[in-house]
């Protein structure tokens, strides 16, 4: 990425979570994002935990003036299972904040996505890093939507690939199947009434975001730019559960937070590294990411018990459908974790810098 990236204003949805967290950051480090909310979904864990994460994080990072939501607690039509064993009981690892001194707004998170693309259209992007709950909803109040906002861009599914959660399901979408569908369905429909390509959902799905596999040494690097006086080590020989001593809270937070993801990686054979999926979607979100996709006619499978959320691409037009979604082709790690090291250390040294308004005018 050789030119600066253009100013975008964004809604993030996300279930915080470890890989959120740090793609949450990471866009507080992005100087020409502008927050304007973030909504919560259940996910990860339930839906006041994850409101109380971002907002933690927000003014951790500088940026509480922020604006956080809650819409669904519930998926559409199944019940709710979080994932504590890979995100930890708080969502966030073995990382500690304080209670965040605010609340969660008592809006509605679905009437705020409809409300900000009306008042907005063709103004915002839109970055899913959950279930598809919220988004779901927001499409079945205003199914204008996918007209009104500038960009989309969703971590979730998984093609022809090995599954996360299920042998061919990935998480976001088997928790809330049902919402997901509803999601490409409404995407179906606008495609086919000519929705140009350009505003079809950009689909991170795991082939491509596994590719964002961090090591241990990112965090040492991570704290030596951030200026933290003593080396920060992060190694598989580590007790499990040791608590980073970084000089600097951000650099803390993100090192406890991610030990227990490359525990947790570890623990089912993967290695002592960790998949950061929702970095990956910022960055393209936000255009600090060189990528591909390739376009598609996307399914999900809701009926079947063996393929139960089951995400399903048509790249050749088998199904005589126009493509409803761009699916993530081509990406380069490498530089991703050159551009978020570089970021998060500049956040990191900077904490205490004045920062300006965000929020929905």
């Amino acid at each position: 990425m050789n030119k600066a990236p253009e100013p975008v204003r964004l809604l993030v949805d996300n279930d915080t979570g470890i890989d959120d967290a740090l793609a949450l950051a990471y866009l507080c480090a992005c100087e020409h994002v502008q927050l304007e909310a973030v909504t919560s979904t259940p996910g990860n864990v339930d839906a006041d935990r994850v409101a109380a994460n971002n907002r933690a994080l927000l003014e951790l990072c500088g940026r509480g003036e922020v604006p956080v939501y809650i819409g669904a607690r519930q998926p559409l039509q199944i019940p709710l299972v979080t994932t504590e064993e890979t995100h930890g009981p708080q969502g966030v690892g073995y990382a500690q904040l304080p209670e965040p001194a605010g609340a969660a707004e008592d809006q509605d998170a679905v009437n705020i996505w409809v409300r900000a693309a009306r008042e907005h259209p063709g103004e915002l992007t839109a970055l899913l890093c959950a279930p598809l709950t919220n988004f779901a909803l927001a499409l079945r109040r205003e199914p204008r939507l996918p007209w009104l906002l500038k960009r989309v861009v969703i971590m979730g599914g998984a093609f022809y690939y090995q599954g996360n959660t299920t042998p061919t399901a990935e998480w976001n979408v088997h928790v809330d199947p049902h919402a997901a569908a509803e999601v490409f369905a409404a995407y179906d429909r606008a495609a086919a009434q000519g929705l140009p390509d350009e505003q079809l959902p950009i689909l991170c799905p795991l082939e491509q975001t596994e590719r964002f596999e961090m090591q241990p040494s990112f965090l040492t690097e991570l704290a030596a730019a951030a200026g933290c006086a003593e080396p920060e080590l992060v190694r598989a020989e580590d007790s499990e559960g040791t608590i980073s001593t970084a000089s600097n809270p951000l650099v803390r937070y993100l090192c406890d937070a991610l030990r227990f993801y490359f525990e947790f990686h570890r623990a089912y054979d993967q290695g002592y590294i960790a998949h950061v999926h929702d970095y990956c979607a910022a960055g393209i979100a936000v255009g600090t990411l060189d990528y591909a996709t390739r376009p598609a006619s996307v399914a999900v499978e809701t009926e079947s018990k063996l393929l139960f959320g089951t995400t399903v691409a048509d790249f050749r037009g088998l199904w005589g459908r126009p493509a409803n979604a761009r699916v993530l082709s081509a990406n380069d790690p490498a530089a991703g974790f050159a551009e978020l090291r570089v970021k998060l250390a500049a956040l990191a040294r900077g904490l205490n810098a004045p920062t300006g308004r965000a929020g929905i005018d």
